[in-house]
């Protein structure tokens, strides 16, 4: 899913970029007006607080909030969703203020907290279950017919996880193979070539490389939990606009609601924006498995919380490669108050 390869990475940002620059002059620029024309009006009595401000990058895992914004189901007096262009953006935009919440994947999360910024988790959102794929030339037949050979990885945190578990499952050691770090949209024209044997890759850019004739030989369903993708918000806006934040779980389980409930409805108004056909964004959305407010609540919950049991493999793994300093502070990162407040609040499953 990352899902960080810019997420650049699975959440692809090639061809979309001329359509999230028109969607975001409408974001950014339209409010900034009205909000000018507004202060004229009221002339000297208080401004009303704008909405929190919750970025995405290019992710069909984060639609949901997207679906939501677009439907009408958001209270756009709270909550303001903006698509960005990578998650890289994305966490630059929460370093610099221009965010208030973000949709990121958890380890990187988990770097974020780690280099010293403020935020919490509030949600999980989504996990994924196939979306992460390995996709080898037809002659490697097996994980082990990997050795000595060149595999395309992006460089982000989630494509050098899921080799890292590949490797593991193959026993295999790194100096085994030689990681090539392209981003994904070049991986196919480097699988032709055979500059690379494998890529590491997800979806929906793997739905192309396969039809070229490259197989599946490992994916995330055999890493279950790990690729989790989470709600995070900047801590002093928890603190200072808590109805806000409400809203915004709210939104999200509204859009969830109607994604479930009207699949093919949703495919049909949110392909175009990830350039998929509704038939294939359907089918993208079978490799991911979305979380309900109630379990994503359970799995916040406690002390250690259950995501903990989940997420210290994961954190294990990222300052033996060096991607951590320390293990999380779990009580720390996560906040569940909003999702108790909201839960009685929540649409039915």
């Amino acid at each position: 899913m990352d899902h960080g390869k810019s997420k650049q990475g699975r959440r692809p940002d090639n061809g979309r970029l001329r359509a999230w620059l028109s969607r975001l002059r409408a974001q950014w620029v339209r409010p900034v007006a009205a909000a000018v024309v507004a202060l004229g009006v009221v002339g000297c009595s208080e401004p009303p607080q704008p909405p929190i401000v919750v970025g995405l990058n290019a992710w069909v895992g984060y639609d949901p909030l997207v679906l939501a914004r677009d439907r009408g189901l958001s209270d756009a007096r709270q909550v303001k969703v903006v698509e960005l262009i990578s998650s890289a953006e994305a966490l630059r935009h929460l370093r610099n203020g221009l965010l208030d919440a973000a949709g990121l994947t958890m380890d990187e999360a988990l770097r974020l907290v780690d280099s010293g910024f403020d935020v919490r988790i509030v949600a999980l959102l989504d996990t994924s279950a196939g979306a992460d794929v390995v996709l080898a030339a037809p002659s490697i037949r097996s994980l082990q017919g990997l050795r000595g050979q060149r595999i395309a990885v992006e460089d982000a945190t989630v494509g050098t996880l899921v080799l890292e578990r590949l490797l593991r499952e193959a026993r295999l050691q790194r100096e085994d193979v030689t990681v090539v770090r392209m981003d994904a949209p070049r991986h196919l024209m480097a699988l032709e070539s055979g500059r690379v044997a494998a890529a590491v890759s997800y979806a929906p850019i793997d739905g192309a490389i396969q039809a070229e004739g490259y197989r599946p030989i490992f994916d995330s369903r055999r890493m279950p939990g790990e690729i989790v993708d989470v709600l995070v918000v900047r801590t002093d806006v928890l603190r200072r606009r808590p109805e806000a934040v409400d809203a915004l779980l709210l939104a999200w389980a509204q859009g969830l609601q109607m994604l479930q409930q009207d699949a093919a409805g949703a495919a049909a108004s949110l392909a175009p924006g990830a350039e998929l056909t509704a038939a294939q964004y359907l089918a993208v959305q079978q490799g991911i498995s979305f979380y309900t407010p109630a379990q994503s609540l359970d799995l916040l919950r406690g002390d250690p919380p259950p995501l903990a049991q989940q997420g210290d493999g994961v954190a294990s793994l990222m300052r033996e490669l060096g991607l951590l300093r320390v293990a999380p502070n779990w009580a720390a990162l996560i906040d569940t108050a909003p999702a108790e407040r909201t839960r009685l609040q929540l649409p039915l499953p």
